[in-house]
């Protein structure tokens, strides 16, 4: 026996020199897997060595075998940051587990190196540090393996076969050996001698790994689907409990030696029990299954994926049609759904069938809907997604709710998920049974949920838009009206001046030529009006060239308002470019607020007329009661703000600075209360 056991080490040690010169030798070089099997190849000539010398095992053998975990870790540490990043190490000297390790590695070795640390650690504890270090060791590499193996896509998972069944049963067997002289509190010699043709039976399957691992790339996913995590952590979780179990049978046999075996022996047994029990119970598995799926790992759903999925596809949408049917095609293909139908809310409060897919449902259910008034209330206060498999079997949870007309067996309904919108319901979507028998899950409830938030919200400012574009109608159609009332009021100021001055002047013929130029005026501007009430919308701008200076003196000369206006200008052409009947609205408009600010006996209104540079500048001054600058700067130019009470629109002096503006032109306004006004116009010359 001991002749086979030295043989079984001899071959171990063979086996990995010369998988180390294979490795060393190849094109591609792996230089982790380079360094795991030269330092197998130094262990198993220790422990060659130490079959001779039990003294030397003690001393020795343990350094050389925690440098060799120390460089399967690294090796599996690469490959698994390979899959998120070609340069793997760099990935491994980064992660958050590489500093625990390391410490824990050099405790490790620097107990196994001076006896004089590790006789003052086993006369403190009382446990030998270095079987529980290896037990530690064990489960760490068993996670890793199973790490990198599920995290691996099912189409790359050939390459690393041969690589995580070999590192894995090496771990394996560790765990077993450790974990049983924890619990002894000795080392178990059959037990570890065995490990020699273990490790010989293992080095074929690292040969095979070594030439597939250059055909793995790093286009391997990067997130671990939720069921291995979920295995790794029951895998860690046995480890923690074989550690808690083999501490305690040991002060067991020290508080009692006489009984101390037969109690160990009862430990194991209970320990073997309890985990067939919690692999086995089908209610304890899914019970860790959500607790572990839902506070530690990642879930069935890439949430971020889903979000992006739908915020893209909701963007492309251009009408409320559009996104009805998105809603429930959205919803549907998130549940594997045959059909369904979308509920919304009018705006008495009521919610009527709006949308529907493949919905396949009696008269008598859809009716059902109108007479039960308890369902959108208690989708708002619980907020629930209702199952009618759930509703069926346990109606309790639902508090009894009656849908006995929807929950019969045979019903196509299975759920109703609500649509909410700042704690309000805006919609509910009713799906119909799935097109292969599924039963959901928590997490199913949850997407559920978070989508019908985001579809509540595209529900919401689709509404919100289709109002906002209702109130731009009314208020294109109030701000027409207000121009036109605008205008209007201005030709029937001038005609009213007309009549006015008729029994004053009406026998001289200059008056009855200005006043034919007065209603021929009147007359182009009412038809011009009648043109835009006929479009529904103001005309469009037809810039001409236009002699200001000609306009002004015009304008002065038709106003026969008071004060009397001035015209100062030594210019007989200033041509501009510009919608001529707006620009002489513009000016008659300013005109007008003059004349209104300075009814006083002194009262007076000019009109300067100047060039410079490259602009046609336009003075309009009096000596009117003027304006605050705080009034200039937060009402002058604000529409529909008027100071004149019924009698004004609060819109010729915006008016005015958008046509000015809208004409490469500036408008400056100077103001002093008690001492008039002057507005400035800019406008460029041709």
């Amino acid at each position: 026996m001991e002749n086979f056991i030295y043989f079984s080490y001899l071959a171990s040690l063979a086996a990995y020199f010369i998988l180390f010169l294979f490795a060393s030798l190849r094109k591609n070089r792996n230089w982790p897997f380079i360094l795991a099997a030269l330092l197998s190849a130094i262990w198993s000539a220790s422990a060659l060595r130490s079959l001779q010398d039990n003294e030397f095992f003690l001393a020795d053998t343990l350094v050389f075998e925690t440098l060799r975990n120390t460089a399967l870790f690294l090796l599996l540490g690469t490959m698994l940051y390979k899959q998120q990043n070609a340069a793997g190490y760099q990935y491994v000297l980064r992660a958050k587990s590489t500093l625990p390790a390391t410490v824990i590695i050099f405790l490790t070795v620097s107990i196994e190196t001076f006896p004089d640390l590790l006789e003052f650690i086993q006369q403190t504890t009382r446990v030998d540090p270095r079987f529980f270090a290896h037990v530690v060791f064990a489960i760490f590499g068993l996670i890793l393996t199973e790490q990198l193996y599920r995290n691996t896509p099912l189409s790359l998972r050939w390459h690393l076969k041969f690589l995580c069944l070999g590192i894995g049963a090496l771990f394996a067997i560790d765990l077993i050996v450790y974990s049983k002289s924890l619990l002894y509190k000795h080392l178990d010699m059959p037990l570890w001698q065995s490990r020699g043709i273990i490790n010989v039976l293992i080095a074929p399957c690292l040969a095979l790994a070594l030439p597939r691992l250059d055909a793995f790339t790093s286009q391997a996913a990067s997130s671990a689907p939720r069921k291995t995590i979920f295995y790794t952590t029951i895998l860690f979780g046995c480890g923690v409990y074989l550690i808690l179990m083999s501490a305690t049978g040991f002060y067991l046999k020290q508080a009692n030696a006489e009984w101390g075996e037969s109690i160990q022996t009862i430990f194991i047994f209970l320990a073997i029990v309890l985990l067939v029990i919690s692999f086995t119970s089908g209610k304890i598995r899914a019970l860790a299954k959500v607790y572990f799926g839902k506070h530690f790992f990642h879930y069935s759903y890439d949430y971020r994926e889903e979000w992006l999925k739908i915020s893209q596809a909701l963007a492309k949408l251009e009408s409320l049609d559009e996104l009805k049917d998105f809603i429930i095609s959205t919803l549907t293909n998130l549940v594997e759904s045959s059909g369904g139908g979308l509920w919304l809310k009018n705006d008495q409060g009521h919610f009527f069938l709006a949308a529907a897919h493949n919905l396949h449902l009696t008269q008598q259910e859809l009716d059902s809907l109108k007479a039960e008034p308890h369902l959108p209330i208690y989708l708002t206060q619980k907020q629930w997604v209702i199952d009618f498999y759930e509703l069926a079997h346990a109606p309790e949870v639902y508090d009894d709710i009656d849908l006995s007309p929807w929950c019969y067996e045979d019903s196509e309904v299975w759920l109703i998920v609500p649509l909410f919108h700042l704690q309000h319901l805006e919609a509910f979507v009713v799906l119909t049974q799935p097109r292969a028998p599924r039963k959901l899950n928590w997490e199913d409830h949850d997407l559920l949920k978070t989508v019908g938030m985001q579809l509540a919200n595209a529900l919401a400012l689709n509404k919100a838009s289709e109002a906002l574009a209702n109130n731009k109608q009314f208020e294109t159609y109030h701000r027409l009206s207000a121009y036109l009332v605008h205008d209007l009021k201005n030709i029937a100021a001038q005609l009213s001046l007309v009549v006015k001055n008729a029994d004053k002047h009406k026998h001289n013929p200059d008056f009855f030529d200005d006043a034919i130029d007065t209603l021929n005026h009147a007359v182009n501007k009412m038809q011009h009006i009648v043109e835009q009430l006929k479009q529904g919308k103001p005309s469009p701008s037809a810039a001409i060239l236009t002699n200001l200076a000609a306009i002004i003196k015009n304008i002065a000369r038709q106003h026969n308002g008071t004060p009397a206006i001035e015209v100062e200008t030594d210019l007989i052409e200033c041509m501009i470019k510009a919608d001529q009947n707006k620009l002489i609205s513009v000016i008659t408009n300013l005109i007008q607020n003059a004349q209104d600010a300075a009814q006083k006996p002194d009262g007076w209104v000019k009109l300067v007329l100047t060039r410079q540079a490259d602009y046609a500048v336009l003075k309009i001054m009096d000596n009117g009661v003027g304006m605050e600058p705080s009034f200039i700067a937060e009402r002058l130019f604000k529409p529909f703000d008027t100071t004149k009470g019924n009698a004004g629109m609060g819109i010729g002096a915006y008016e005015a600075r958008d046509f000015i503006s809208k004409n490469a032109g500036q408008l400056e306004v100077e103001s002093q209360p008690g001492q008039g006004s002057t507005f400035t116009i800019k406008l460029p010359l041709v």
